[in-house]
């Protein structure tokens, strides 16, 4: 926009040309502004910088893809808890079809005749309609850290550059002066020589067809690491990515590995095919502490917790599930279901959420399936029927949750565990679960669908029959 000087007057008078020149300069448009317009503007996410620049250049010409498609394609291990660095960027850059040239190039250093070359090139391109990635310092202090920017234009005047930052909100078109930019751009690995890195954006782009994730994209796992390595106390500490969650261990690597796949891995596997459509909302972390000691130092330390079990314990408020896994996988198995149930049946009682979890305590495989087995809750739950202390399955399904948990008689874990213990053992489980799923918002307990699947109405008559079945289970 050109201002006329009877604009500008006018202006003045009203108390708006400081905001009409700022407009003018944020835009680049300027008379001698040589600038590639129109490029979107992508905040990055933590350390993604890299991978925002080439998703406002890939917007910019009509591709809709975002920085974490970028980071994707780009085949970062996301437990490196960071985003690309110049090698993988450059590689990246060759995947959509652009040909970044050499990226790397050294100079001798404080050479003010060979800093001005590469300040020419870049200008020259900027003269051809094409940007560039620069990887420079972020700021002048002394710690800064390297920092990838989206150069799209300069003025042939005072030679400002003309910008792109993604790591401000609304920061397209900023404006540095050269000497700044020629003192941040130079990265100064040694003493005699000086390396400066430039990404050209030369050719088109042909964009990959991504590839389609279940849940859990490497981007999305790479910022969950980024944030969750700040809260792992030691290097003792093994990670893995067992989709849906993030496994944690101070056991050795082999064990904790192990754990990963034959416990979290089988498990999710087998409820999945039974009973989960959806994965948990969010990504959550495994916490396997090695011992009692481990586990309520670190739950102190990480969470400021002290458990209430010695076993271990599910967190929606911290996102992860607790575990002393010397006590055994029985109650990881048991509490990997709750996240599960959450995501896909929201409406589930207690009960049942409890009664499910705790059946797979002990559990197995047999014929593909994962299988509950009688456990330690069996000799509590005989005593109470032989002294007619189990009340009555209306009793239990209509609970709420505060009944269910602090107004327990002592029977209402191993009444619903043994009930849907029941109701695998006549292959009727997976039924009524699915049944329940969908009829909850007329049938909340769960009576009626129970019912259903058993073919009576006579709950009363049905637990006389089922405490009859259970006196005769053994653990």
């Amino acid at each position: 926009m050109r201002m006329t000087k009877r604009f500008l007057f006018l202006a003045l008078l009203s108390g708006t040309a400081c905001v009409l020149l700022s407009e003018r300069k944020s835009d680049g448009a300027n008379d001698h502004d040589v600038v590639i317009k129109k490029v979107p503007h992508v905040e990055q996410k933590p350390d993604f910088c890299g991978e925002a620049c080439v998703a406002m250049m890939l917007q910019k010409e009509g591709h809709k893809v975002d920085q974490d498609q970028v980071f994707n394609l780009s085949k970062v291990d996301p437990k490196l808890a960071r985003g690309v660095v110049t090698a993988e960027l450059a590689e990246v850059m060759k995947r959509y079809g652009y040909k970044p040239g050499p990226v790397w190039e050294k100079i001798p250093a404080a050479s003010k005749k060979d800093l001005q070359k590469k300040w020419n090139a870049l200008t020259a391109d900027l003269d051809k309609g094409i940007p560039s990635i620069v990887c420079m310092r972020y700021d002048d202090q002394v710690k800064t850290t390297e920092h990838f920017r989206l150069v799209l234009g300069y003025n042939k005047k005072t030679e400002d550059v003309i910008y792109h930052e993604p790591a401000k909100s609304g920061g397209s078109y900023q404006r540095m002066s050269k000497a700044l930019f020629l003192k941040l751009w130079p990265l100064k690995y040694a003493a005699k020589e000086w390396t400066i890195i430039r990404f050209r954006f030369s050719g088109k782009a042909t964009v990959p067809v991504s590839k389609t994730y279940k849940s859990w994209t490497p981007a999305q796992f790479s910022q969950h690491f980024m944030a969750l390595k700040k809260r792992i106390p030691s290097k003792d500490f093994t990670t893995l990515i067992e989709g849906p969650f993030v496994v944690l261990g101070d056991e050795s690597a082999s064990r904790v590995k192990q754990r990963s796949k034959n416990t979290v891995r089988w498990a999710v596997t087998h409820l999945k095919k039974l009973y989960f459509k959806k994965d948990p909302k969010d990504i959550l972390d495994v916490w396997l502490f090695k011992d009692k000691a481990s586990y309520e130092k670190n739950t102190k330390t990480i969470f400021n917790d002290k458990p209430g079990t010695p076993f271990g314990y599910y967190s929606p408020y911290h996102k992860a599930l607790i575990m002393n896994i010397s006590t055994g996988g029985g109650t990881l198995v048991h509490e990997i279901v709750h996240p599960f149930m959450a995501s896909n049946f929201p409406e589930c009682p207690s009960w049942f959420n409890e009664g499910l979890a705790s059946l797979y305590e002990q559990c197995g495989e047999r014929k593909g399936r994962i299988m509950g087995f009688t456990n330690w809750r069996l000799r509590g739950l005989q005593k109470a029927i032989r002294k007619k202390a189990v009340p009555s399955f209306a009793t239990l399904m209509n609970t709420s949750r505060d009944e269910f948990y602090d107004e327990d008689p002592g029977t209402n874990y191993s009444q619903a565990r043994y009930l849907c213990y029941y109701l695998q053992e006549k292959g009727l489980l997976v039924k009524f679960f699915k049944l329940f799923q969908s009829t909850a918002k007329d049938d909340p307990s769960g009576e009626k669908a129970l019912s259903k699947v058993l073919g009576t109405k006579d709950l009363k008559k049905f637990k006389g029959e089922w405490e009859q079945w259970v006196a005769k289970l053994k653990f």
